[in-house]
């Protein structure tokens, strides 16, 4: 029996804007992909998503490798927002009596996006790799979450809008959901015992 749903942040609860990035490129004159190409590289993501460095000397690197500090503030600061969606979803898994939380691959400043969002509002609990100290994939990011609810892997739903996040997850013997959209992550849930509405 499922007893608590673990969603991934970006990509599943928040979503950021991508043509924010291309504009942004645009206007300093930087070839397409560059930011994200360098922000995401080995090791850099590794460490700023395990406590590591920063989310300010992320930005500051991103930009010295980028050569342009501005263009990499300006991506470090651009909008997002919540899918009224899935906090909708979340909020009806409550009402049923499941636990709600959240997993991301973030940096030191989660816990400060998670309140400008009112996440709290709709989930148990945010647990951040910066604040854990290992990052998905690896198990031992789900084994502090299963740890801090109290609960076995097969009571746990989770779900990732990347394939190869779910694999520590499924080590764990926790039923998973590569997420692409609200329909298919309900249709999903019901298929594993939990009767949400279609």
């Amino acid at each position: 029996m499922i007893r608590a749903v673990l969603f991934d942040l970006d990509g599943v609860v928040r979503h950021f804007d991508q043509r924010n990035v291309a504009a942004i490129e645009v206007r300093h004159g930087i070839a397409p992909g560059t930011i994200e190409g360098f922000a995401f590289s080995s090791p850099m993501i590794e460490m700023v998503t395990t406590g590591r460095m920063t989310r300010r000397d992320w930005i500051a690197q991103v930009g010295d490798l980028v050569g342009n500090r501005d263009a990499a503030e300006e991506w470090g600061r651009q909008p997002f927002r919540a899918d009224l969606g899935v906090l909708a979803l979340a909020d009806e898994l409550r009402a049923m009596g499941l636990m709600t939380a959240i997993l991301t691959n973030g940096t030191d400043t989660i816990p400060a996006e998670a309140k400008a969002l009112g996440l709290h509002a709709h989930f148990d609990d945010i647990f951040n790799s910066a604040t854990i100290g290992y990052a998905k994939p690896d198990e031992r990011a789900f084994r502090h979450v299963l740890d801090a609810l109290g609960v076995t892997g097969r009571h746990v739903f989770f779900t990732d809008d990347s394939p190869a996040k779910l694999v520590g997850a499924a080590a764990l013997g926790m039923p998973t959901h590569h997420y692409t959209d609200l329909h298919g992550l309900r249709g999903a849930l019901r298929n594993g015992g939990v009767d949400v509405e279609p």
